[in-house]
């Protein structure tokens, strides 16, 4: 947590894939697909946006991966 400010700019709660003032590689779980709509943080502490996944991964340039273990 003492990193993510100096390194992003932003306060724990508010890391949001999207408008980040450096370009960060963002990648997405493929379960994500399995959903209709998920919830990305809107840049602010308490505000989300909610998305199809795949609008999602268009808007921050998200690349879907198996990231998580069955």
């Amino acid at each position: 947590l003492a990193e993510v400010r100096p390194l992003t700019g932003y306060i724990r709660g508010g890391c949001s894939p999207l408008a980040a003032r450096k370009a960060y590689p963002v990648f997405m779980d493929e379960s994500a697909l399995e959903r209709e709509r998920i919830f990305l943080s809107a840049g602010q502490r308490g505000v989300q946006l909610e998305l199809s996944p795949r609008d999602a991964a268009t808007a921050c340039g998200a690349v879907f991966a198996k990231l998580t273990r069955d």
